[in-house]
């Protein structure tokens, strides 16, 4: 096996590990949303929503989180992560008929220009919610 596919998915099985349980409550909330208001309302309305579901676990969530993006030692500008978890897992938050690889792409710089290990996308624009677990 290509050994860089191998530190890949070593890397994914650590960090699956160290934020499982974290993630697994998330997930739970985003279950909780989706299950309460369906589908077809603006991402807003589900970012706010899930905010309230975290809090209401008892987990530290900033929305809208800016976070600086650095190339070669100096600022390039600033992205908003739609929810920041415990200050560990960055939430992308979607109302789209189907997940495409730019909204996947997007999560992944965000994971890599900001140093967090872990992010889900979330799909709320479907009738069932779709969540996909990614790594930076």
């Amino acid at each position: 096996m290509n050994k860089d596919i191998q530190d890949k998915q070593d890397k994914e099985s650590r960090v699956g590990l160290l934020h499982e349980d974290l993630t697994g409550r998330i997930i739970e909330a985003c279950y909780e949303v989706a299950n309460e208001l369906g589908f077809g309302f603006l991402e807003s309305v589900y970012e706010k929503a899930l905010k309230i579901a975290l809090e209401e676990k008892g987990l530290r969530v900033k929305q809208r989180a800016p976070i600086q993006v650095v190339f070669r030692g100096k600022p390039v500008g600033v992205f908003y992560a739609d929810l920041l978890v415990e200050d560990k897992v960055i939430l992308e938050l979607k109302t789209v008929a189907a997940l495409a690889a730019e909204h996947k792409a997007q999560l992944i710089n965000y994971l890599k220009a900001s140093g967090f290990e872990v992010g889900l996308l979330i799909n709320f624009g479907k009738p069932k919610i779709e969540i996909k677990r990614l790594f930076g």
